[in-house]
């Protein structure tokens, strides 16, 4: 009996010292992370100060330029990108919009771009839950369109998306390196 005790509790405090040496996962070179029209929405809501409601939401990862030449090199010209690092980037529309006179209905689409020298092709695609843009599937698109750069002459070391108000919605600004990307979403009353 005194062994089954002693077997018992050798057994209870490897099982105790196993499970205090959980690891977490390193941190993420890219970090997530998230942006809302209108900007700052949980905070507003939380306040009671929001004064509209929320129309859209953006995940997406942030890779770091960490001195290396973005566009053209790390991210191919002509090649489906994923707007970003890791998973590829989310948006979620609480209601219809329209982008550049296309209506794209309520609901949550991953973003994909095909980057160009003066332009960006920006792809709305049904399918979600995706890591890369390695499994995309063109057949997927709900929404093509196009949107011309700007080039800044201060770089942008973190990809950024954020929205900006307009008078008819809100654009959403896509920058990284040199290159600012803008495009205008117009929300349906």
């Amino acid at each position: 009996m005194k062994q089954l005790v002693v077997l018992f509790l050798t057994v209870s405090i490897i099982s105790t010292t196993v499970e205090a040496q959980f690891k977490a996962p390193a941190l993420d070179k890219s970090p997530m992370d998230m942006s809302y029209y209108p900007v700052n929405f949980p905070i507003l809501k939380i306040q009671n100060k929001a004064t509209e409601p929320l129309m859209c939401r953006v995940c997406y990862s942030r890779p770091q330029k960490n001195g290396r030449d973005v566009f053209g090199d790390l991210i191919e010209y002509g090649k489906v990108w994923r707007l970003g690092a890791n998973e590829a980037t989310e948006i979620e529309l609480y209601k219809d919009v329209k982008i550049n006179n296309d209506r794209l209905k309520k609901g949550r689409y991953t973003m994909y771009a095909i980057p160009f020298q003066d332009k960006w092709t920006l792809i709305f695609n049904k399918e979600t839950d995706i890591w890369g843009a390695f499994q995309y599937d063109e057949k997927k698109d709900v929404l093509r369109t196009d949107v011309k750069l700007e080039k800044q002459t201060d770089p942008i070391e973190a990809f950024t998306l954020v929205f900006d108000k307009t008078d008819s919605g809100a654009n959403m600004i896509m920058a990284w390196d040199n290159v600012k990307a803008t495009l205008p979403i117009t929300f349906i009353k």
